[in-house]
């Protein structure tokens, strides 16, 4: 069974995909989301295989969506828009399907997916003993990833904050986000990306529903209101 998950901020587009789909009777539809922000809290909560992305949503759209999803993952652009075939390709899309979705285009699609090798390479994420070069002040010093408690957004690169001091790398936190190994590491908000053994104690947070992941080293690192039922199931469901 392929556990898909359907994303469209269309009530009406995600009910005819679902009909669709019904035909098909290797595909277990887990869940749907009517944002790319709620996709991205299912993804992380459900063992998806297969994603169906809308392109046209309000505050974050398909194409966006896509940039951050795990490698290991198959989605298929499913929009009313046309324009866009190229960019989802670069993103490695395993198909561009336009809507009304014609049902034999759908069933080729799926064929495509039922057809590729069954086994995965494995994600490729960093190591411990990873070494990253950085610089602190005139110096440059390798790294290892397991000095870095934390990783924070700033504009299209990020910070890096280490036991030798803060530097910076010319990455997006989203790419950063996909070599690192979700057992050591959690994606805390927007902006951050903390060590999961660096939570000293986690605290109320500034807005409601939220709360503060005070690290070992002192810095409190706001969790937001979506991610904290995602940290609570990371220690045990508390």
């Amino acid at each position: 069974m392929i556990k898909t998950l359907i994303v469209d901020d269309e009530r009406l587009a995600r009910t005819e995909l679902k009909r669709l789909l019904a035909a098909h009777s290797q595909i277990d539809i887990c869940a749907e989301a009517a944002s790319a922000e709620e996709a991205k809290q299912l993804l992380a909560q459900l063992p998806i295989d297969l994603v169906f992305l809308d392109i046209n949503m309000p505050q974050m759209t398909g194409l966006e969506l896509a940039a951050q999803l795990k490698p290991q993952l198959q989605f298929v652009f499913c929009t009313a828009l046309d324009s866009h075939a190229l960019d989802a390709f670069e993103l490695n899309a395993l198909d561009y399907l336009v809507k009304p979705v014609d049902p034999n285009r759908l069933a080729k699609t799926l064929q495509r997916l039922i057809e590729k090798p069954t086994h995965q390479q494995p994600v490729n994420y960093l190591s411990e003993s990873h070494g990253l070069l950085l610089k602190f002040g005139e110096n440059n010093r390798i790294v290892r990833l397991s000095e870095i408690n934390r990783f924070e957004s700033v504009g299209n690169h990020s910070a890096v904050y280490t036991a030798h001091g803060k530097s910076f790398l010319h990455s997006s936190l989203s790419k950063i986000e996909l070599r690192l190994d979700p057992q050591q590491f959690f994606r805390a908000s927007r902006a951050d990306i903390i060590r999961v053994s660096a939570i000293k104690e986690l605290e109320a947070g500034l807005t409601v529903g939220s709360m503060l992941a005070v690290l070992q080293d002192g810095q409190a690192v706001e969790v937001s209101r979506r991610q904290v039922q995602v940290l609570r199931l990371v220690f045990g469901g508390i």
